[in-house]
């Protein structure tokens, strides 16, 4: 399935790399890479037309940080995304480091939580993962990050440029070893929140349509108490319409929860539920034939790679991306070359340094069409549902706003085709219930859609 590109990467020694995120860091229109360092400077990855190059400059690659964590949004609603990086130099418990909330002005960078006026909401937690919701459907997003050994929070910002954490008051701020999370329309028309904890229940919050959520993981079926959860992903994995759960435990069996009428009913075979130290889990359609497989990232032993063949998932060769050496912590896709396939970078976090790994899909005719919606300030639509009808068949897609264990995602729906030379219709759907329809879009290309008016 995957070629090794790892010369693709320009300067790419040995290094500590835990959460990988993907974003519009310079917002010239094309997404970097954002590479978090663990006592090694934060990267920032351009594609330069031949190979991918380091552009951070001294403030967001932070040396002295110990970077885990990472997601992007737009908090303020000013049309570009800020960077949230959680760090944390002890596993769980009280931590010395601080979290990061940088945001652009121009070409200059600024730590929002390093501000005096700040400095009373600041993360004293050590966590894992990060990711971005809309709770209220207004185009600008919250950040919630998993603790561990303390209550999850909830980062906003308000008009006055004041962070607040606001976990209290949505319902959030239970106490977990958090790990993995997702943020998207589950359940109720606004996005929901999954979290795969360790030592303890998974949550599910469903969101009220007032900006508050209530727990209800153990009537949904999902608390599985006794495993230790790490990666999580949300897709439509037997195209009924409707999301489910894969879920990947560290040294336990992993979970395919199907949704069934509003619970979950673990799916997953022998193959694929087999105990393994998984870290991130990816879906995603790395040979555009119009279903999505499934990456898992394992530390010390083969990454596995799974695709629906024959009505059931199945293992298949992943090719260089098995890594059997490797110790990956985080991964991400992204279609970093504009050519339509999917490159899949992996990050390693230990125990020894190793460096960034880059993966190709092999090329082949299948066809494609990438959807990015945007907010009402002209930033992703992080967390925004797109539907693709094409062939009689219709797939589904959640725009990331935050995938698994430490990772996010491109912020782009992108569908295989295989041999299919038109799309019937595209469906957009916002946070905040609004909805566009686009009829019979050219395929090839990255399809824009912008916010409906009001």
């Amino acid at each position: 399935m995957f070629l090794d590109s790892q010369d693709r990467i320009a300067d790419n020694r040995p290094r500590t790399s835990n959460g990988i995120a993907v974003t519009d860091v310079d917002g010239d229109g094309v997404a970097e890479v954002v590479v978090t360092g663990f006592a090694e400077p934060n990267l920032v990855l351009k594609w330069d037309g031949e190979r991918l190059v380091d552009t951070a400059d001294a403030v967001l690659a932070d040396p002295a940080g110990c970077a885990l964590g990472v997601a992007a949004a737009d908090v303020d609603g000013d049309g570009r995304e800020e960077i949230y990086i959680l760090n944390s130099e002890r596993a769980s418990g009280p931590k010395d480091a601080g979290d990061r909330l940088f945001a652009g002005f121009g070409d200059r960078w600024l730590d929002l939580l390093a501000q005096a006026e700040n400095a009373a909401v600041a993360n004293a937690s050590a966590g894992r993962s990060v990711a971005v919701i809309d709770r209220l459907g207004t185009g600008r997003y919250g950040i919630v990050v998993a603790s561990d050994g303390a209550p999850f929070r909830l980062y906003e910002l308000s008009r006055r440029g004041r962070v607040s954490d606001v976990a209290e008051e949505a319902g959030i701020d239970s106490y977990a070893a958090g790990r993995g999370l997702v943020c998207l329309p589950l359940l109720s028309d606004r996005m929901d929140i999954f979290a795969c904890n360790e030592a303890g229940p998974n949550f599910l919050f469903r969101n009220l349509g007032d900006g508050t959520f209530e727990e209800i993981a153990e009537e949904r079926g999902v608390t599985d108490s006794r495993q230790s959860g790490r990666g999580v992903v949300a897709l439509d994995a037997d195209g009924d319409g409707q999301f489910d759960l894969l879920v990947a435990n560290w040294e336990g069996s992993q979970r395919l929860f199907l949704h069934r009428t509003g619970a979950f009913a673990d799916a997953a075979n022998a193959e694929l539920s087999m105990p393994v130290r998984v870290g991130t889990v990816i879906a995603a359609d790395f040979d555009n034939d119009g279903y999505e497989e499934l990456f898992f990232n394992i530390q010390g032993d083969r990454n596995r790679l799974f695709a629906w063949r024959h009505e059931e998932w199945q293992e298949i060769d992943p090719g260089d991306a098995a890594l059997p050496k490797g110790f990956g912590t985080g991964a991400a896709v992204a279609d970093l070359d504009g050519d339509g396939r999917l490159e899949l970078i992996v990050g390693h976090g230990g125990p020894h340094p190793q460096p960034l790994a880059l993966f190709r899909p092999v090329p082949n005719g299948n066809q494609w069409l990438r959807v990015q919606p945007l907010t009402a300030h002209a930033a992703p639509a992080r967390g925004a549902i797109v539907t693709c009808t094409a062939g009689r068949r219709r797939q589904m897609r959640a725009v990331c706003a935050g995938s698994g264990y430490l990772c996010q995602m491109e912020p782009v729906a992108h569908f295989g085709l295989g041999d299919l030379r038109q799309v019937e219709q595209v469906e957009v759907r916002w946070p905040d219930g609004a909805v566009a329809v686009i009829e019979q879009p050219p395929i090839g290309r990255l399809l824009t859609v912008q916010h409906p008016p009001e």
